[in-house]
């Protein structure tokens, strides 16, 4: 066999795959298109992608049941007790979760706007990956594969992040971590100084009167964890300075904990409260101002906004 043999063949294997995904992605539309509307197409749209809807809040309250469900199921699968004595439960379930979301995913692929950009998208890519270890276990058969089998169903806690498409405000959240993060870059590396100085003379004081500080990454543990105000305990200074030392550490922790909360909760409160201004409309007749996003006529003059 020629030595590029292999590769021409894996090739030629990725591009059949490739091939028969288009393939029925494109014989589904064709299905889809002949018993969806143009009108039809939109109201799914609607419901999947616009959660300020009633109907799309609907969906979206469904979808996080179902969602939690299938979470919760797949935790109390891998306990043994449970697995030996339900197994046909979960089976059933873990399939009927599935086809599910794998409908789901394809009206979402159907009614998405640009099918391609959301595919490739990271919800998109969150989606299939809720559906498709329960796939992949089919072709993995015979007890040495069990394991790889289970790790691939573990994938499936994967589904938890859908809840992501509904999670609006999450979006504050992350724009505040973003806004924050060259204070918290600087906060961190403040930390982490401290940790190699504290640990260090922590080393120097105790190094050869303790056995668990006998070097100076130990010193930097036990500073990290006392900062952290985590304290596992298995280092514990015993000089009388270390002791001295160790009550300043854990007095400093508490800063470390409050100062990047701060931050982030001086970025969200600023973005909630310039959200709140820009959510509330403004009446074009009397400029009457702070009316709510969902009314629709002026509290003051009665005209329509």
């Amino acid at each position: 066999m020629p030595p590029n043999s292999s590769t021409n063949f894996f090739l030629k294997f990725l591009y059949r795959i490739r091939r028969g995904i288009f393939g029925t992605a494109n014989w589904v539309k064709r299905q889809l298109d002949k018993r969806i509307n143009e009108e039809q197409r939109e109201y799914l749209h609607t419901i999947i992608f616009k959660n300020d809807t009633p109907v799309g809040r609907k969906f979206d309250t469904f979808l996080t049941w179902v969602i939690v469900l299938s979470v919760v199921i797949t935790i109390f699968e891998t306990v043994q007790s449970f697995q030996t004595r339900y197994f046909w439960f979960f089976f059933i379930a873990e399939w009927a979760f599935t086809i599910f979301f794998t409908l789901e995913y394809i009206i979402r692929l159907y009614a998405a706007k640009n099918a391609l950009r959301y595919a490739t998208s990271f919800f998109g890519m969150v989606d299939i990956l809720a559906i498709i270890p329960t796939y992949l276990s089919v072709f993995f058969i015979g007890a040495q594969n069990l394991l790889i089998v289970r790790a691939l169903r573990l994938l499936r806690i994967f589904r938890i992040f859908k809840m992501g498409h509904f999670v609006s405000e999450g979006q504050v959240i992350v724009s505040a971590l973003k806004a924050s993060r060259t204070k918290i870059y600087v906060f961190v590396s403040f930390v982490v100084l401290m940790a190699m100085i504290i640990g260090t003379l922590l080393y120097i004081v105790e190094g050869g009167v303790n056995e668990n500080l006998d070097n100076i990454p130990k010193g930097i543990y036990w500073a990290i964890v006392t900062l952290t105000t985590v304290g596992y305990g298995d280092v514990i200074p015993v000089t009388n300075f270390g002791k001295f030392l160790a009550s300043v550490v854990m007095v400093m922790g508490y800063g470390v904990i409050a100062v990047p909360t701060g931050i982030v909760t001086a970025e969200i409160s600023g973005r909630v409260l310039n959200m709140r201004r820009n959510l509330h409309k403004t009446c074009a007749t009397c400029a009457q101002e702070e009316h709510h996003i969902d009314a629709t006529f002026c509290h003051r003059c009665g005209n329509k906004l």
